[in-house]
C-alpha cells in the first residue's frame, strides 16, 4: 500500500477492519470512511449506533460490538472535521 495515498489516514487505521453494512448493502472498511459521502457516512453512524445501543449485542458478538464502536467514533471525527471546514 502506498501510505502517500494515505497520509491523513494514522497507521492504526490502515489495518483491514471492515464493517458489513446493511444499509448501504455492503463492507466498509474503516480506512474507507474518509471518503465516503456524508449521506453514506451519516447512515454508517446511524447504523453503527442502533448496533451499540443494544447492550445485547455486546454479549451475542463482542468483535462486532466492538468494531461498531470504532466504526461510529471515527465517523463522528471525519462528521466533525467536515463540518468545520
Amino acid at each position: 500500500m502506498n501510505r502517500e495515498l494515505y497520509k491523513e489516514i494514522p497507521p492504526q487505521e490502515l489495518k483491514e477492519k471492515w464493517f458489513k453494512s446493511h444499509l448501504l448493502g455492503k463492507e466498509v472498511e474503516l480506512r474507507e470512511l474518509y471518503d465516503l459521502p456524508q449521506d453514506q457516512l451519516d447512515l454508517i453512524m446511524a447504523e453503527t449506533a442502533e448496533f451499540r445501543s443494544d447492550i445485547g449485542n455486546r454479549d451475542r458478538n463482542l468483535g462486532k460490538f466492538c468494531t461498531a464502536g470504532y466504526f461510529l467514533e471515527l465517523s463522528r471525527i471525519i462528521d466533525k472535521r467536515r463540518a468545520s471546514e
